[in-house]
């Protein structure tokens, strides 16, 4: 990874005149401000169907795309969709939110009646989807074939016969349901025609994608419920122990996740074919993967299932030398960046030194009273084999963080950023995280533009409406943050090479 930059932005918190941010002309629109800033990367974190809570890290599936990400312009510009079948719905009025629940209430009627049109006109380019994402595509279909039909209720809900697909019982609904079960795989297959026809062009314009990936799946997903072999469960499905963080100083009851913990017994002796697989389907999918809580790969920490919170628990060693090694050996092409934050034991770093992926620097973490860890989230520390952020999804925007954070941690933050609290304090800190030593720098696109707490994308180990539905105002592309970012991308060798070509959206949206 050479010398560069780029911004984080989820596709979800892009301008968009129907609720939420889609692959449509907005995501053009955004890569053409990553060109024309000299960036070379676009971070977007998971863009897989979400369910409860709306996280994409706890997704319905590792590879099924987020339905409502699909583009009711595109769509209706390739012949699926008519203006007064969608022009007219409401999909939420506010501009800064995503209104989940309206998407929920409005969008799944005039999909599918896109579905049933494209598998209408395109039956041989269908049918050439789903035999080649069959890997995912059958056990994604039907598990939110049936999910429906239980209301969308987790399948530890479902009848049981159908919570442990009991074979008679699951060959009867495929006769019965064969319609719906259809209707998601078509979601997919437009899903990934309009990523690709994304990801293409972001390429062409040599700007490369980031995407994340959890270190674990959702409980209530088709992996957990088609290949219960690969996690740590009871026969009828019911995890033994579940996934979190010990108590530290942040949180006095640590953090309860609650996914279930892998079978590492089972996927050692089939070869790492779970991990292997999953990589390299990602690979196609991102142009880098970054790997969420990488730590938990080296050792995990185990919560008996059934507690309030995270406080009992134990932490059990992972094969991850092993496990990594398999992924070198049959994704030898794939690029990884690593999440590798919070309390590291000797053993997790030797894991880093070993794999050779770039780790990651948060300089709001070097200014916390609270960690004692902190003195390495300097930026004049940071090595070049790193990716360097002020936060991530996780943590408060810059100026939000600045003003929440206690007095002393501020004036330590004001004399090292040499911040003058007049406004242009967010492209003081952006200055120094940029002259690091570090590879890779990634501004969120909050950050960029001083925007608050109100900007902030998450709350780790809480649910609310204000969790992953940040928007974007249209007016982003202003003249002096476009001039700032990318003067400060040339003026520390940051800035991409310009393509040979690039190309322009108008013709493709």
């Amino acid at each position: 990874m050479k010398r560069s930059s780029g911004v984080l932005l989820p596709i979800f918190s892009l301008p968009s005149n129907y609720g939420i941010g889609t692959l449509g002309r907005e995501a053009y629109n955004f890569v053409d401000f990553l060109v024309d800033t000299k960036q070379s990367y676009w971070q977007i974190l998971p863009i897989m169907e979400t369910s409860f809570g709306n996280s994409p890290y706890s997704a319905v599936s590792s590879f099924a795309g987020n339905p409502f990400f699909i583009d009711l312009d595109l769509l209706k510009d390739d012949g699926l969709l008519k203006d007064d079948e969608y022009n007219n719905l409401d999909f939420g009025n506010d501009p800064k939110r995503v209104n989940y629940y309206k998407l929920y209430e409005n969008r799944p009627k005039i999909l599918r009646t896109a579905c049933e049109r494209y598998r209408q006109k395109h039956p041989i380019a269908f049918s050439k989807f789903k035999f080649e994402h069959s890997h995912f595509l059958d056990d994604y279909a039907l598990f939110r074939a049936i999910k429906n039909h239980f209301n969308d209720v987790a399948f530890d809900r479902w009848d049981y016969n159908y919570k442990i697909a009991d074979k008679k019982t699951i060959d009867e609904f495929k006769k019965e349901h064969h319609d719906d079960i259809e209707f998601y795989k078509t979601l997919q297959c437009i899903f990934y025609d309009q990523w690709y026809r994304l990801k293409k062009y972001a390429n062409d314009n040599g700007i490369k994608i980031i995407g994340d990936t959890p270190i674990y799946s959702a409980y209530d997903s088709s992996e957990v419920w088609a290949t219960p072999e690969n996690f740590y469960l009871n026969a009828d499905k019911t995890p033994i122990e579940v996934s979190g963080t010990p108590p530290d100083g942040f949180s006095a009851d640590g953090q309860l996740w609650g996914n279930p913990l892998y079978n590492y017994d089972y996927i050692k002796g089939n070869d790492f074919r779970y991990f292997t697989d999953k990589f390299r389907e990602l690979s196609r999918l991102y142009d880098v993967v970054r790997i969420d809580h990488f730590r938990g790969f080296d050792s995990y920490y185990a919560i008996p299932y059934g507690n309030v919170n995270a406080r009992e628990g134990r932490w059990v060693p992972a094969p991850g030398i092993e496990l990594f090694t398999k992924v070198k050996e049959k994704c030898n092409d794939i690029e990884i960046i690593v999440e590798d934050l919070g309390f590291l034991t000797e053993s997790v770093r030797n894991l880093l030194k070993f794999t050779g992926f770039p780790g990651m620097k948060v300089m709001e973490f070097a200014f916390d009273s609270r960690d004692r860890n902190n003195l390495d989230y300097l930026p004049h520390t940071y090595p070049e084999n790193s990716v360097a952020y002020i936060g991530t999804h996780d943590n408060d925007t810059f100026m939000g963080w600045l003003q929440n954070i206690n007095d002393a941690d501020r004036d330590y933050a004001r004399e090292y950023l040499n911040l003058m609290f007049d406004g242009y304090d967010n492209f003081r800190a952006l200055t120094t995280l940029y002259e690091s030593k570090s590879n890779l720098t990634v501004a969120t696109m909050q950050d960029l533009l001083a925007i608050g707490t109100e900007g902030r994308i998450n709350v780790p180990s809480t649910i609310s409406d204000m969790n992953w539905s940040y928007r974007l105002n249209k007016d982003y592309g202003d003249e002096n943050v476009k001039n700032f970012l990318k003067d400060l991308t040339i003026k520390t060798n940051r800035a991409m090479m310009t393509p040979t070509s690039p190309l322009k959206n108008s013709s493709i949206c």
